[in-house]
């Protein structure tokens, strides 16, 4: 069909004058599935008939390029006009000139002269749930359609009797677009021209009895800034990514082998401007800062809270309701790609953490979003969270599980993001999650287990790792749940990592212990190694360890201000050296003393204090060697790059180990004084003889330490500990020392035998 050309919609049988009354009246109560088959123009029988819905109007004519035909107002029916053009073998190109009481006239494309914009196979996929790109058809998209520019709108609400879309473009009025829908999809589809990017919109839905509702766009691009709540059309194709080098590069990589170190980070609270009403940063404003903080720190990773559209600051981004639409809190969605892109071009790559496990009760949003319990289920006991008060996805339903898998691929396609980090997997793992008994609905076998939602989890893990090569899906998963990051062909859940809750609060609980208790504690540290190798595990100290009276890092660790400094630079100097991917929430970098507060900037003047510089320093440190010493990394999830070498220094507080990659002779040696005394002379065996030296010593004076350091020495030839030779150290008071083999130092003595 030839662009300027539109498409025809039969009428019933019976004259089109005198006919369809039921259906007007449907049509004008909003309960109308087929608005096309009462509206536009209908060829039939010599003649061309229109039909047009306009409230309110004084006048309507329809205009062609050879004449201008007024229609006749119907007073049976009030906003209804129509006319014959007669004779006529085909329908014109036609516009509609619009004239109001108060003066008013306005001259437009009729949206009901135009063809669906989704096809058979987008309705056929979309409800066998395997839609894979379903943003390219649901949702609003600027188009150029049958030759005429304006936007197509598409929503899925299988249960609604009717369904307009309003907005700027029509004054928020839901009788001038009712739209059609696509039969037993569920799916209402409408192409209104002259509609552009930036209009604001939503979808009227009504139901039986009259009850309408105003919904925000599940699948909009763009949204208002919240408080407001209104979705906006925007168009996905206009930015120009200059990542490509770094996208075709993670495709190659295997980031199970490699280094993965993660700064942490909430975009709305990382930096504020307080001459300006302490407002956040924009996505722009944060690029250039970002970018040279986690640089200048030897980050490989930067993971931002939600950035998915939320209603409520407070949740931290962990309540969404448009999963579509980066926060416009922070600006439009291409200066996210931005941020995005900058630290790409940078080398650091970008996790996002995903929230599919619940969505917040807002009218506006997602729940109940046809009248019915659609996105959720109907029963509490399975649709309603009791701790946080939101609403959990039905995963059973094919839409709803395509809605959420679609989703995932989308902030990969669209925004290049390297890693979705899933949160609250547990809750979606077990039906009686935080529940009392009686409070759940058992599985169909009698038991706890959520089949439906680990179906969708291997379902989203399988599609992403076969479409996507190199980018990671974790899992925020605090059970012991087997397998979480094993092949869902293995019996597992398919997850490339998964968070390690029990190091976390293990370590954390021991480094709280003043050191006269923590020989009592000592397995706290040890016993992760019993494990370390059931899953691929990323160790995070993260933002909920740091928030609702939990104390900050710094505020956790034991003693007085020192040793808090002390001790936190030994559990970094433990972290970074133990199996396993690092986490670091950002504030802990430079040892802030409060908690972190979502409305507040991050307190960036401690970095002018030299003990908080130089732990700052220490991380840096850290990242470098761990980035560069293949056997901090090359072996995180397998057994043969790990031995202990002390680990029965309970009452003294120490703990040595040897970490080993793909160099057999580059290895790591790990020491730890968890006690505020030096050890002196501390002998420890080593797997190598010849010359060894200090890669970082935590209580350097660079570091804020007291300076216990050692000399690069050769080993005695003395087997210790299990090994061939061995070392005499003095180990730094709360201290963690690496050690590597060097070559000899010029002039260096002969060895002590």
């Amino acid at each position: 069909m030839e662009a300027g050309s539109f498409y025809l919609f039969a009428l019933p049988e019976c004259p089109p004058m005198t006919s369809t009354a039921d259906a007007i009246r449907d049509l004008l109560a909003l309960r109308s599935g087929d608005p096309h088959a009462l509206l536009g123009a209908h060829l039939g029988q010599g003649e061309v008939f229109f039909r047009v819905l306009r409230p309110d109007a004084k006048r309507v004519e329809v205009i062609t390029a050879s004449t201008r035909l007024p229609l006749i107002a119907r007073t049976d029916f009030p906003g209804i006009f129509e006319g014959r053009l007669a004779p006529a073998t085909s329908v014109p190109e036609y516009s509609l000139e619009v004239h109001y009481p108060a003066g008013g006239t306005f001259t437009l494309k009729d949206p009901y002269s135009f063809l669906p914009t989704l096809g058979e196979h987008d309705l056929h996929f979309v409800g066998e749930g395997t839609h894979r790109r379903l943003w390219d058809r649901l949702g609003a998209h600027p188009m150029h359609h049958q030759g005429v520019s304006g936007t197509a709108f598409a929503v899925w609400a299988p249960n609604a009797a009717g369904v307009s879309v309003v907005g700027d473009f029509n004054s928020w009025d839901g009788r001038l677009h009712p739209m059609r829908s696509m039969g037993s999809s569920g799916i209402w589809e409408l192409f209104v021209p002259e509609v552009g990017e930036g209009s604001r919109y939503k979808f009227e839905l009504h139901h039986e009895g009259g009850l309408a509702q105003l919904k925000a766009d599940p699948m909009a691009f763009r949204t208002e800034v919240p408080p407001l709540t209104a979705s906006v059309v925007h168009e996905l194709k206009h930015y120009q990514w200059g990542d490509h080098g770094w996208v075709d590069r993670r495709a190659k990589r295997d980031w199970h082998t490699s280094a993965v170190s993660i700064y942490e980070v909430h975009l709305g609270s990382w930096m504020r401007v307080p001459e300006e009403g302490n407002r956040s940063l924009t996505y722009r404003e944060l690029a250039p800062k970002l970018v040279e903080h986690v640089t200048r720190l030897g980050f490989t990773h930067v993971e931002l809270l939600p950035v998915a559209e939320h209603p409520f600051g407070g949740s931290w981004g962990y309540q969404v309701s448009s999963y579509f639409a980066p926060s416009a809190r922070f600006g439009h969605p291409d200066d996210f790609r931005f941020l995005v892109d900058a630290l790409h071009q940078a080398g650091i790559g970008v996790i996002v953490d995903w929230v599919p496990g619940h969505f917040p009760r807002d009218a506006w949003a997602l729940a109940r979003f046809d009248g019915t319990a659609l996105y959720e289920h109907e029963d509490p006991r399975k649709g309603a969270h009791p701790d946080w008060g939101t609403l959990i996805f039905n995963f059973g339903r094919n839409e709803v599980r395509n809605f959420l898998v679609a989703n995932a691929l989308f902030w990969v396609d669209q925004y290049h993001v390297d890693a979705l980090r899933v949160d609250a997997v547990a809750s979606m793992l077990y039906l009686d999650y935080s529940r009392q008994p009686g409070e759940w609905v058992p599985n169909r076998h009698g038991g706890r287990e959520n089949e439906e939602a680990i179906a969708f989890l291997r379902e989203l893990n399988d599609t992403m790792h076969a479409t996507n090569p190199g980018v990671l899906v974790m899992a925020e998963e605090s059970t012991s749940w087997p397998g979480v990051s094993r092949p869902a062909r293995e019996g597992g859940l398919g997850f490339s990592h998964k968070w390690n809750m029990g190091w976390m609060h293990d370590t954390l609980a021991y480094f709280a212990k003043d050191p006269i208790h923590r020989q009592h504690h000592h397995h706290q540290l040890t016993f992760g190694l019993m494990y370390a190798y059931s899953e691929n595990f990323v160790l995070p100290l993260s933002h909920d360890e740091v928030v609702h009276g939990k104390k900050s890092l710094v505020n956790k660790m034991a003693g007085d201000e020192w040793q808090k400094l002390a001790n936190l630079r030994a559990l970094y100097g433990w972290m970074w050296a133990h199996p396993g991917k690092k986490l670091l929430f950002m504030g802990s970098e430079f040892a802030q003393w409060t908690e972190w507060n979502n409305d507040a900037s991050l307190d960036w003047h401690l970095m002018g204090f030299e003990r908080h510089a130089g732990l700052a320093k220490l991380v840096g440190r850290l990242n470098a060697l761990y980035r560069s010493e293949g056997a901090l990394f090359e072996r995180d999830f397998n057994a043969a790059g790990f031995q202990w070498v002390q680990v029965e220094g309970a009452a003294e507080n120490v703990l040595a180990f040897v970490r080993r990659g793909r160099n057999a002779w580059r290895e790591v040696l790990c020491i730890a004084n968890l006690s505020p005394v030096v050890r002196k002379d501390w002998r420890v065996g080593v797997p190598a003889g010849g010359w060894w030296a200090e890669l970082v010593n935590t209580d350097a004076v660079e570091f804020g330490g007291s300076g216990v350091v050692n000399a690069p020495q050769k080993a005695d030839k003395k087997p210790w500990d299990g090994q061939p030779g061995s070392l005499v150290l003095n180990l730094p008071p709360l201290g963690v020392v690496w050690l590597a083999p060097i070559d000899a130092p010029a002039g260096a003595a002969a060895a002590v035998e």
